[in-house]
């Protein structure tokens, strides 16, 4: 569709609607308040028109439809084998993928832009979602070998106040392995000031191997780099859940489908790996195998 077509439609609605969308200047195009309003109100009426379409062709036994699913760096639960699960059962569905902070994530689920999300949430950031818990699972402080912690137990183990003191390498505020952190380290009633502040793990591992400092991250990320020592909390834990959120609501049966791919993608990993939802087979059932969404 060509330019001059998208203004003559979106000036004839305007006419029909008897108010302007746009405030248009030589130098730029903003919305109106009507159109702020307008916007989430016209998304939702196409999803809902997509929704119909897939009720259709799965009462006909084609499943269709586009999924939207936003995720945060760090959080996977094995979501690439839901993906492919999902992919192998319904072809016709297309699933985009969309990786952002998490509070972007939750206002794009508010919007209607994100169908679900695996993320970690704290219970403010809950409300108004539906959400299911996919795992629980407290974070250790990694180290370079070279680095000698004074404070540490034989059988490795840190107090917060132990590394306050410490280079920290921190992840950018908005980033829910922060919003852990920040949450331990007041719940300790220790203050701490960061050294460096990244938005990626593996810079965050970089620094840490060189020991320019010390990192307070998931163990299931910490895993993934089995050259630096781990040291866990004695107290004042760092935690984190994971969870898979989506708006109130019925889900569509493509999103359904992906929910329930989602969810025995989680269980199966907790059984062969053990490392993040259950320090005993029976964790996984409590955490994965909850009432459907």
């Amino acid at each position: 569709m060509v330019q001059s077509s998208v203004s003559g439609t979106v000036r004839a609605l305007e006419r029909e609607l008897g108010t302007p969308l746009f405030d248009r200047t030589t130098h730029r195009v903003a919305l109106t308040p009507a159109g702020e309003a307008f916007v989430p109100a016209a998304r939702a009426t196409l999803r809902a028109a997509e929704q119909a379409r897939e009720a259709v062709d799965a009462a006909r036994g084609q499943l269709r439809g586009r999924v939207t699913v936003g995720t945060m760096q760090g959080v996977w639960a094995g979501l690439h084998h839901a993906l492919a699960a999902l992919r192998a059962e319904h072809p016709g569905v297309v699933v985009q993928l969309r990786q952002a902070a998490v509070a972007d994530i939750r206002q794009a689920l508010r919007e209607g832009t994100v169908d679900l999300a695996v993320v970690a949430l704290d219970r403010q950031q809950q409300r108004g979602l539906t959400t299911r818990l996919l795992s629980r699972e407290d974070m250790v402080l990694l180290a370079s070998p070279r680095r000698v912690l004074a404070g540490a137990t034989p059988g490795g183990e840190v107090r917060i106040a132990d590394i306050a003191a410490l280079p920290l390498v921190d992840f950018i505020p908005g980033w829910a392995i922060r919003c852990a952190v920040d949450r331990a380290f007041r719940a300790a009633g220790v203050d701490r000031s960061t050294t460096f502040e990244v938005n990626d793990i593996v810079a965050a591992a970089e620094l840490v191997r060189n020991d320019l400092g010390v990192c307070v991250m998931p163990g299931s990320i910490a895993d993934r780099f089995p050259d630096l020592p781990q040291y866990r909390f004695n107290h004042h834990v760092p935690h984190w859940k994971v969870m898979v959120v989506r708006p109130p609501g019925e889900p569509s049966p493509a999103v359904a489908a992906l929910l329930r791919h989602i969810t025995f993608s989680c269980t199966f990993s907790c059984i062969i790996s053990c490392t993040i939802c259950c320090p005993s087979p029976r964790g996984v059932v409590c955490l994965c195998r909850s009432p459907c969404l």
